[in-house]
């Protein structure tokens, strides 16, 4: 039987995905088959990934007002980047593989065999949350991720790019709707 596959970029809600927050559509009965996989801060994220950057950056700096005191305050205050990234994935949708039927126990395997190689096949996406959640029409994944990219000339060697990372990652994209 075919199935579709259905990926988005969404605006990433940390609290919605993680259940501190529960939609009218979500089924409060059924959270418990959700699977965390993490649910990191991801100020403590950036800190992990940014902090031996900045320092170096900022030791480089000759003019006070050039050095940068705060990473992340300075990619969300920002226009350049966002803070973070989601996408979302499903498998079919609520008619042929709704969450309380067998096939939504396939697709939650599926989901879920997809998400555990998914750093490794993308090691510039620091995955810092991912819920699958069960407890919604259908099954799907949320994966919230810093993408980052290493070397850099400009700036601090190792910085928040989307184009720099899946260009590391071998993905070239010409204009931003294309990447």
């Amino acid at each position: 039987m075919e199935r579709t596959i259905s990926a988005m970029v969404g605006k990433g809600s940390v609290n919605h995905n993680s259940r501190k927050f529960k939609a009218a559509n979500v089924d409060a009965d059924r959270s418990h088959l959700n699977i965390d996989y993490c649910n990191e801060n991801i100020k403590a994220v950036y800190h992990k990934l940014f902090d031996e950057a900045l320092e170096r950056y900022n030791a480089k700096q000759t003019r006070s007002d050039r050095r940068i005191e705060d990473y992340y305050e300075k990619i969300r205050s920002g226009k350049q980047e966002k803070p973070f990234h989601e996408i979302i994935l499903q498998v079919g949708d609520r008619d042929d593989m709704g969450a309380e039927s067998e096939n939504g126990l396939l697709a939650k395997k599926i989901l879920d065999e997809y998400y555990r190689n998914f750093q490794a096949r993308n090691p510039n996406l620091y995955v810092f949350s991912a819920h699958l959640h069960m407890d919604e029409a259908t099954p799907h994944i949320h994966i919230d991720f810093v993408p980052f990219t290493t070397g850099s000339k400009r700036g601090l060697d190792t910085r928040v790019s989307l184009k720099q990372a899946l260009a590391a990652q071998g993905f070239k994209g010409g204009t931003r709707s294309e990447t």
